[in-house]
């Protein structure tokens, strides 16, 4: 058998068996990718080049688009040049660059929601003291601290994961490099430690949860008790959608990486990543920002200012 000294490389799963449907994989990839590149990029171009745009919302919102940028840039590409070349092979030094960028900026960028949820807490059920909770040493510090820990995460499961013996082949039944595929290579029980690992960050992850669902229902509570029905209408239009896109995030990352190895399909597992990998940061720009009139504001006189340079 061959075990992870020998292995040079990794096959990935082909998202389909005929090369009429490779390609049409591909052009639909491919319009996710530049649609989110286009959102994610238009966000923070706004935020970086209007000063009035310089608060700690947006300075969050700023952080969380250059997560979402590197988070699908590290699994799309490799996927969409594999459609295209009707190839399935990764380096294994690739499949191991895979795992560490995406487990984090995934885990960056969870942890820059649960700061996002204390912040919209602060501004909108602590208004007096927003300036001297949120100041900007204050918002840097934190930022700092969710890449950090993303890092500090990745680190971790990176270096447990592909210092496993691996016994099981080189065929990874996902179209990227996923932990709990990788895990399957292994030899019998060796996985346990990763397993472990596995399940106290997702603790962590639950607790973070926890934390951003009691944020929000405090600020519903004190919305609520507002008198005029056009705050109670923004704050749930804006929440509620912030809600729904972290609970798909969660459950489905949870499916992929909590379920038990023998309940395992190829659809399923290729659907649950796509929702969790995929997904948020296509929707994020749409959900967090473009609906929000001052980054629409924002990026008009961006993109006047674009077309005046024009010669």
């Amino acid at each position: 058998m061959p075990n992870s000294s020998s292995i040079s490389e990794f096959l990935l799963l082909p998202l389909a068996d005929t090369r009429q449907l490779q390609l049409l994989h591909f052009w639909l990839l491919l319009g996710i990718y530049l649609a989110a590149l286009l959102g994610n990029g238009l966000i923070s171009t706004a935020v970086a080049c209007d000063r009035r745009l310089h608060t700690p919302m947006y300075f969050f919102l700023l952080n969380l688009a250059l997560l979402d940028l590197g988070c699908i840039s590290t699994t799309l590409p490799k996927a969409m040049a594999n459609a295209l070349w009707d190839t399935r092979a990764i380096s294994y030094t690739g499949c191991a660059a895979q795992v560490f960028c995406f487990f984090f900026f995934l885990s960056a960028e969870y942890s820059l929601l649960t700061i996002m949820s204390y912040d919209r807490y602060v501004a909108i059920c602590k208004p007096l003291h927003y300036g001297t909770l949120m100041d900007s040493r204050t918002c840097a510090t934190m930022a700092a601290a969710a890449w950090g820990a993303g890092v500090l995460n990745s680190i971790l499961h990176t270096a447990s994961t592909f210092s496993l013996p691996l016994c099981q082949g080189n065929a990874v039944n996902q179209f990227f490099c996923e932990i709990p595929q990788i895990l399957k290579l292994s030899c019998s029980a060796s996985y346990l430690r990763e397993v472990v690992f596995i399940i106290f960050s997702f603790s962590l992850a639950f607790g973070c949860f926890v934390f951003i669902v009691v944020s929000y229902v405090q600020i519903f509570k004190t919305v609520l008790r507002m008198p005029s029905e056009q705050g109670w209408h923004k704050a749930f239009s804006t929440c509620l959608p912030h809600l729904a896109v972290l609970s798909l995030l969660v459950s489905t990352a949870s499916i992929a990486y909590l379920k038990p190895t023998s309940a395992s399909s190829s659809l399923l597992d290729l659907t649950v990543a796509l929702m969790y990998s995929v997904l948020p940061p296509t929707l994020n720009p749409i959900i967090y920002s473009m609906r929000n009139r001052e980054i629409k504001h924002a990026l008009s006189k961006v993109l006047q200012y674009a077309l005046f340079q024009l010669p």
